[in-house]
């Protein structure tokens, strides 16, 4: 008597001798299922077991001057705006190394905030070596 009795509607099984639900069959009636509970991601990962602090109780520190606010003339556009004065003039791969950007960047850098935002007079020569130099010229100024 394994397979279905097609007299039985389909939400009844039989097994064996006794008729059960198909919801009694699927479960077993010794112990009842408990929905997983999720851990916090607040919670403390301390493995003492003790609870979590409550961090919205706490009074609102000011916020700290951060480093970098003190540290602002040292920047990536900084130090570009600082090797593209030297009288030599600076090459993008020396520009790529100074900052850690890539030579689309560096590219991009002195197109749009050189020439475009700061509307510095950036001029671009070639050496007898071939390669390639820029350098702000400051005598140029536009009139």
């Amino acid at each position: 008597m394994a397979h279905l009795n097609s007299n039985l509607s389909t939400e009844e099984v039989h097994d064996g001798d006794q008729l059960q639900s198909a919801a009694e069959a699927a479960v077993p009636a010794a112990e009842p299922v408990k929905p997983k509970r999720r851990k916090s991601t607040k919670a403390s990962k301390a493995s003492d077991g003790a609870p979590a602090r409550d961090t919205s109780a706490a009074p609102a520190e000011p916020p700290k001057a951060s480093p970098r606010a003190s540290d602002t003339k040292h920047s990536k556009s900084d130090l570009v705006l600082k090797k593209l004065r030297s009288a030599k003039g600076v090459t993008i791969e020396m520009l790529m190394e100074a900052t850690g950007w890539q030579a689309h960047s560096v590219r991009g850098f002195l197109s749009a905030v050189v020439r475009k935002k700061l509307g510095l007079n950036l001029v671009s020569d070639v050496g007898k070596d071939g390669v390639r130099r820029y350098r702000i010229d400051d005598s140029a100024k536009d009139a």
